[in-house]
């Protein structure tokens, strides 16, 4: 779904104080049956999968597993996997954790930026190209919100994604932490705080996905 800078400002207007199940319906509304929500199982990811789940209880869940999370994140996935009912479709780096590590040594760390961005191309940007071109949405939901870092803080609920070619929708952009919170609590979902994203290293910077260097670092993976 392609819409101009203009239309994408005017959706923003429309959809700001909507509530974010309604922006799901929305976005739905406009996908021709092509939406997926995407998820890492990072902490308050159950809310917008809760969301999508509701309006579209078949939606194709993207998961990228790059091999490195921690126990308690795949526990996590498999028990909103349960509660939820999630259409999940998991995507895999073609390198094994322990091939990678073996051939290129540990994660790199946050002072070595060019290692991060081949690390984040090979093991989570490369995967997750491939599921959007095998599940080709023109809607793709997202868990973004304004507060997690700079770089988000720029975009909207509805913003345009030159990387993977589809419309991206954050209904929980404007979201504080005690919104995602009580969230929770409403719903009775969990949480899950241990979760360690080695293609970020820290949470200031972006792993490639909702930047425009990601594209290019995904393609050549």
């Amino acid at each position: 779904m392609s819409l101009s800078p203009a239309e994408i400002a005017a959706a923003n207007r429309e959809l700001r104080d909507k509530s974010p199940l309604d922006i799901v319906r929305w976005a739905l509304a406009r996908a021709n049956g092509r939406a997926i929500v995407s998820t890492n199982f990072r902490p308050y990811e159950a809310v917008v999968l809760h969301l999508a789940t509701q309006a579209q209880p078949d939606i194709p869940v993207l998961w990228v597993d790059h091999g490195y999370n921690r126990p308690a994140t795949y526990k996590h996935a498999e028990a909103l996997r349960a509660q939820l009912g999630l259409n999940l479709k998991p995507f895999l780096p073609r390198m094994t954790p322990a091939h990678r590590d073996a051939i290129y040594g540990p994660i790199p760390t946050t002072e070595d930026e060019e290692g991060l961005k081949k690390f984040s191309a090979v093991m989570k940007l490369e995967p997750f190209q491939r599921g959007m071109k095998e599940l080709a949405p023109t809607i793709w939901i997202t868990a973004l919100r304004k507060v997690q870092n700079p770089n988000r803080a720029e975009l909207d609920i509805v913003s345009p994604d030159a990387n993977f070619g589809a419309l991206k929708i954050s209904p929980v952009f404007h979201f504080s932490d005690d919104e995602m919170e009580a969230y929770l609590a409403q719903h009775k979902l969990p949480n899950e705080w241990d979760y360690f994203d080695p293609a970020k290293a820290d949470e200031k910077r972006e792993c490639g996905l909702h930047a425009a260097w990601g594209k290019k670092a995904a393609a050549t993976a």
